[in-house]
C-alpha cells in the first residue's frame, strides 16, 4: 500500500488546488476507503461547488456511481475524464473497472492493459488487471500480470495469493504451494492461504500445520468464512497424520460452521423435481428441426462426480471444444420465465414447437463462440441435471452426458468439500443425501424419457474398462474414435486440486475407505434413500 501512495499518478492528483479543496478530496477519498458513499458525496459536492470543473473530484464522483452499482454512468463520467485527460493511467484503470462492472469485458481488459503500458510501475493497475483475468478464467494472462505486481511490491499479499490460485488453474501445483506458503509465512492464520495449500492434492502437512491451524483457530476471526476456511483445512492436515477420527470430528464442525450460514431446504428442491416429472411426464413437442442442436453435448452430474474427467475425455477429440460452465442454458430459461410472467417449468407445458425453436435457436447463438474452432462443444454445468427436458425440446438434435460416480463416494466427497460459492445441500449430510436422491430419481427418469439422447456415464465403469466406456461415449456423441481420447493420462487440464481428475477421484475412494465406521451414518442414509426410492 506504501508504494501504491508513493507513486506519482497517486501523490500529484491534487497539485495545483487550493487547500480547502484539496482537504474536501481528501476528505472524499477517505470516505471512500471506507465505502461510505454517503460522506464521499457530500464533501465531493462541497469540492466542486467551489471547483466545479475538477478533474480528481469528478473522478472519485465517478468512483461514487460505481460503489452504488451506477455503472453506465460511471463509465460515462470516466470516459469524458479520459478524453480530457488521455495520458493518467489511474482514470484508465478507474474506467476499465466500471466498464467490466457494466459487461463490456473486452474494452475493459483492454483498457487495463493500456494503463500498464502507459504507467509500468503502477502496482495496481497490473494487480486489476491479474484479478480480471482471473474472473474470466484466463490464468495464463493472470500469472503474467501478478508476477509483474509481485516485481513492484514484493509484499502485496492479495496478489500472491491470486497468483497462487492462477498456478493452480494451470497444473503448476509446486508454484502455488510455494506462494500459498510464503503467504503463511508473512500471515500465519491466512485463511485463505490455508484453505488453497488444503485443496492442492500433492501438498503434505507436517504436525507443525496442524499446531499452526489449531492456534490460529483459537484466535478471534474478522468473519465466519475465515473460521470455516481454517476449520476445513484443519480436517486435511489432520488426515496427513492418519488421525482419521479426529479428522472426521473436525470435518463435522466445519460443515456446521458452514451450515449455519446458509439458508437451504431440501423440500423445495424435492417439490421442483416432483413438478419437473410431472411437467415432463412425456416428451414436450419440441423443435421441429430434429437436427437443431446437434454440434451441442451437455454434460450434467452433481459435483466432485467426475464430470471434468468426462468433458476432457470428450474435448481430447480434435472436433470437440469445451466451454466453460456455462450460464446461458439457465439463462434462456430465466428470460423466458421473466417474459411470461411465470416461472420455469409451469409454462413448459403451453409452450409451442415454434417457442421451444425459437428459445433454442437463442442458446446457439449466445453459445457460438465455442463453435468457431470445432463443430461440437461441450456444454458443462453441474445444474444441468435439472433443465434436460428444456434443453432437449428447444435441441433435439443435442446429446447429455450424465456423469455419474457412486453415490457414498460422492456424497461423501461434497461433504469434505468447501466449494467457493453454491452447492449448500453439501453441508448437512441428510440434506447431501436428499439432494442426490432427487438428482438421481430425476436423471432416471430423464434416461427413461429420451433413451437415445441421455446417456449415464459412470467413473466406476470407465474405471473398470476404460476403453469399452470411452468407445461408447463417442458413439453415443456421433464422433469417431480418436486414439486422444483413451489417453487420460496424457489429457491436458487438472482440477483445482492441481492433478488430473481421473488421480483425484481415485484418491478420493482411498481416503474414504481410512475414515471407516466414521461415515457409517452415511451409509445408513443412502441406504434408506435407496430403499425409500
Amino acid at each position: 500500500m506504501a508504494a501504491t501512495l508513493a507513486h506519482p499518478l497517486m501523490r500529484d492528483r491534487t497539485a495545483g488546488l487550493s487547500l480547502a479543496v484539496a482537504e474536501m478530496i481528501a476528505r472524499a477519498a477517505a470516505a471512500l476507503d471506507a465505502q461510505n458513499p454517503r460522506l464521499a458525496e457530500v464533501a465531493l459536492a462541497e469540492a466542486l461547488a467551489v471547483a466545479p470543473g475538477c478533474t480528481e473530484a469528478l473522478r472519485l464522483e465517478a468512483l461514487v456511481l460505481h460503489l452504488r452499482g451506477n455503472y453506465a454512468q460511471a463509465v460515462e463520467l470516466l470516459r469524458q475524464l479520459h478524453a480530457l485527460r488521455p495520458d493518467d493511467a489511474l482514470i484508465q484503470m478507474n474506467l476499465a473497472t466500471s466498464l467490466y462492472a457494466a459487461g463490456e469485458v473486452e474494452d475493459a481488459l483492454a483498457g487495463l492493459q493500456q494503463a500498464c503500458t502507459k504507467a509500468p510501475d503502477f502496482m495496481p493497475a497490473w494487480f486489476n488487471l491479474g484479478k480480471m483475468f482471473m474472473l474470466q478464467r484466463r490464468p495464463a494472462g493472470a500469472v503474467t500480470a501478478l508476477h509483474r505486481t509481485l516485481d513492484i511490491d514484493p509484499e502485496h499479499v492479495a496478489a500472491r495469493l491470486v497468483l497462487a490460485q492462477a498456478q493452480t488453474a494451470l497444473g503448476m501445483a509446486a508454484h502455488a504451494a510455494a506462494n500459498y506458503r510464503e503467504v503463511l509465512r508473512c500471515e500465519p492464520g491466512q485463511p485463505t492461504a490455508w484453505i488453497g495449500l488444503s485443496d492442492l492434492d500433492a501438498e503434505r502437512f507436517s504436525l507443525g500445520d496442524v499446531e499452526q491451524l489449531r492456534h490460529a483457530l483459537q484466535m478471534p476471526q474478522p468473519h465466519a468464512t475465515a473460521r470455516i476456511s481454517l476449520s476445513f483445512a484443519l480436517v486435511r492436515t489432520l488426515e496427513d497424520q492418519g488421525d482419521y477420527p479426529s479428522a472426521y470430528h473436525a470435518l463435522h464442525k466445519a460443515n456446521v460452521l458452514q451450515y449455519r450460514q446458509l439458508n437451504w431446504h431440501p423440500a423445495l428442491v424435492s417439490a421442483q423435481v416432483d413438478e419437473l416429472v410431472d411437467v415432463f411426464a412425456h416428451p414436450l413437442r419440441g423443435a421441429s428441426n430434429n437436427l437443431q442442436g446437434e454440434q451441442v453435448i451437455f454434460i450434467a452430474a452433481l459435483p466432485q462426480a467426475g464430470s471434468v474427467l468426462t468433458e476432457q475425455v470428450l474435448a481430447a477429440h480434435p472436433l470437440v471444444t469445451s466451454s466453460d460452465e456455462l450460464s446461458d442454458l439457465r439463462q434462456v430459461i430465466d428470460d423466458e420465465s421473466a417474459r411470461r410472467g411465470r416461472p420455469f417449468p409451469q409454462w413448459a407445458r403451453t409452450a409451442t414447437a415454434a417457442d421451444w425453436a425459437r428459445l433454442g435457436q437463442d442458446y446457439l447463438t449466445r453459445t457460438e463462440r465455442w463453435r468457431r474452432r470445432e463443430p461440437c462443444f461441450i456444454d458443462r454445468n453441474l445444474n444441468n441435471w435439472q433443465l434436460v427436458g428444456a434443453a432437449l425440446a428447444m435441441l433435439p438434435g443435442a446429446r447429455v452426458v450424465n456423469s455419474r460416480r457412486d453415490a457414498f463416494e460422492n456424497c461423501f466427497a461434497c461433504y469434505r468439500q468447501l466449494f467457493a460459492s453454491g452447492h449448500a445441500f453439501s453441508y448437512d449430510l441428510d440434506h447431501m443425501v436428499s439432494y442426490w436422491r432427487d438428482y438421481d430419481r430425476l436423471s432416471r427418469h430423464w434416461q427413461r424419457l429420451f433413451p437415445g439422447r441421455f446417456i449415464e456415464h459412470s467413473y466406476e465403469a470407465w474405471q473398470a474398462d476404460p476403453e469399452a466406456r470411452v468407445r461408447e461415449l463417442l458413439d453415443f456423441c456421433g464422433l469417431v474414435a480418436n486414439p486422444a481420447c483413451f489417453e487420460v493420462e496424457r489429457i491436458q487440464g487438472v482440477s483445482q486440486h492441481g492433478v488430473v481428475p481421473a488421480q483425484l477421484l481415485k484418491r478420493d475412494s482411498e481416503r474414504s475407505v481410512l475414515y471407516g465406521d466414521q461415515l457409517d451414518r452415511l451409509r445408513a442414509l443412502l441406504a434408506h434413500a435407496r430403499s425409500a426410492g
